[in-house]
């Protein structure tokens, strides 16, 4: 008989520690089978990053900012006739990065990937983008670029690749530092993997005044610096709102070897929110697009699913936290800058 899948996380009566350790690669590529492609244009200060995989896989998606910008999320709802995907997409841009999604999609027909109809193969690539346009770069162009960085993106995709000023994160900004491109990982007792990938442009803070980290307590292996914990004494920042309607926002994935249905998925993007929660302060605000993919290539059965997806939602959220704080720690340095880079705090 074939494994249940599980179809949702609800709280177990008992508590219990959740045993996790970081991936080899502490990247979202320690799910076996992804890869992540990154390109950027430092003179434009934009970039794209593309997920993909050696054959198509499952997802869904979760949305709690007030101002996203998005492509084909709808047939991730667990209604839908596609039930796998080809590729997905962070890309900045605002709304014209969202052509990065036609140029994976090229790059995927070349290779004869995608939904058959017929004798014709649709390549399936959901998207999501930032707000970057205002950053300090040259963004007067002729001729959209996205779709050329998408098809650079995927045809790089590999898997080690770049954090912080790479990809989708180029151009990132939050309330205080440079943003950027961030990724973690982390390995569950029973082998389980959870990984998450993220371009943090937040309207909010990741940082208490002094460069401590609001996700320092979930870090692993000094991940992020091991500053350790804010000092006792030391006051939280009032959000001040720098940034304009529409110019901020964070997305994500998050991804999974156990064998997830779509609604499972969906109820895991949910549980890594809290890793937005976590590590951004505020985050999901109506200024905000916050928004989570959850991927699942299917190849661990889950076999106790009322437990096993406790744990995944937990990791999910722990492991989204990091690789936020990932994102702004790798963040580096360039001409024009408008921000400062975390690693220059000193």
């Amino acid at each position: 008989m074939a494994a249940r899948r599980a179809t949702f996380c609800a709280p177990l009566k008992t508590n219990f520690e959740v045993a996790m350790k970081p991936g080899p690669l502490n990247l979202i590529t320690d799910v076996a089978g992804l890869l992540v492609g990154n390109a950027e244009d430092h003179v434009l200060r934009s970039g794209t990053t593309v997920l993909t995989a050696e054959r198509p896989f499952r997802a869904a998606v979760n949305v709690m900012g007030g101002s996203p910008g998005t492509r084909e999320t709808d047939l991730l709802a667990p209604d839908r006739l596609v039930q796998d995907i080809d590729a997905l997409v962070l890309s900045g841009g605002s709304a014209f990065g969202l052509d990065a999604c036609s140029g994976v999609a090229a790059g995927l027909r070349a290779r004869g990937r995608g939904f058959a109809v017929g004798p014709v193969q649709v390549p399936i690539v959901p998207g999501a983008i930032v707000f970057d346009l205002l950053n300090g770069g040259d963004k007067d162009w002729q001729d959209n670029p996205y779709a050329a960085l998408g098809r650079q993106a995927y045809e790089s995709a590999a898997r080690g690749f770049r954090l912080g000023t790479a990809g989708g994160g180029t151009g990132a900004m939050t309330q205080n530092w440079k943003g950027g491109l961030g990724s973690a990982s982390s390995v569950l007792e029973d082998g389980t993997t959870i990984g998450a990938l993220v371009v943090v442009n937040a309207l909010g803070s990741v940082t208490v005044p002094s460069g401590q980290f609001w996700a320092a307590p979930f870090e692993l292996d000094a991940e992020f610096g091991g500053l350790g914990l804010a000092g006792p004494f030391e006051p939280a920042q009032e959000p001040q709102p720098m940034k304009r309607l529409g110019e901020a926002t964070t997305i994500a994935i998050i991804a999974t070897d156990a064998d997830l249905d779509k609604a499972a998925l969906h109820r895991l993007a949910t549980s890594a929110h809290d890793g937005f929660a976590r590590a951004i302060l505020p985050s999901h605000t109506p200024i905000d697009g916050d928004l989570i993919f959850a991927v699942s290539t299917g190849a661990r059965p889950v076999r106790d699913f009322m437990p096993e997806t406790f744990r995944l939602c937990h990791a999910a959220a722990t492991t989204m936290s990091r690789a936020v704080a990932r994102a702004i720690h790798a963040a580096e340095a360039r001409p024009g800058d408008l921000q400062p880079v975390w690693s220059s705090r000193r």
